[in-house]
């Protein structure tokens, strides 16, 4: 039977967290609402799970927490290994690689551990996946981000136009509420 709600919640208090400072909230917090973002946008309970835990191992920019590899099989018992693998994906992965595929479409889509250098050869499932993962953890801290509304905005676009529907529609409603922002023409 699949862990609920709580017990996941649970998992991640008892790492401590709910203590650790991210994008002018806790940790914690911003984990719950990119899950409940994607959950409201008609993402699947996997995804929203891999969401939740999308930054458990580190990222590229955020290094406040990291559960240590060795621990991959327990956190895929917990959260279901597809959930496991996009989270590990979104953690390891160098940036730019996953932005130089948005938009390919033709397999293998490899995206580079920044740690090791290997090339990770994805699905276009598993890329539009890991591609929904990064754009909602990015759109739920967007506004409250120190790097600003402009830090990759054409490759966030991209992933929304790939993504389409609720990604796109959230994508959408985020950068709406960006400051000072000139007001289409009629």
């Amino acid at each position: 039977m699949p862990a609920t709600f709580k017990q996941l919640t649970d998992f991640l208090v008892n790492l401590g967290i709910d203590e650790i400072a991210h994008t002018q909230k806790n940790y914690l917090a911003h984990l719950i609402s990119v899950y409940k973002l994607m959950q409201a946008r008609g993402c699947d309970e996997e995804l929203c799970r891999a969401g939740l835990f999308h930054s458990i191992y580190g990222t590229e920019k955020f290094q406040g927490f990291k559960l240590p590899l060795t621990q991959r099989a327990e956190l895929a018992e917990l959260i279901g290994s597809r959930a496991e693998r996009l989270a590990y994906w979104n953690c390891v992965m160098d940036r730019s690689s996953l932005d130089a595929l948005l938009a390919q479409e033709n397999e293998p889509l490899p995206v580079k551990n920044r740690e090791t250098g290997e090339m990770m050869p994805l699905t276009r499932r598993e890329l539009d996946d890991l591609c929904c993962v990064h754009l909602f953890d990015w759109l739920e801290q967007a506004p409250r981000s120190r790097f600003g509304w402009d830090y990759r905005r054409q490759a966030y676009r991209q992933m929304a136009e790939r993504l389409g529907g609720g990604a796109l529609a959230a994508y959408e409603q985020v950068f709406a509420g960006e400051p000072n922002t000139p007001s289409p023409r009629a």
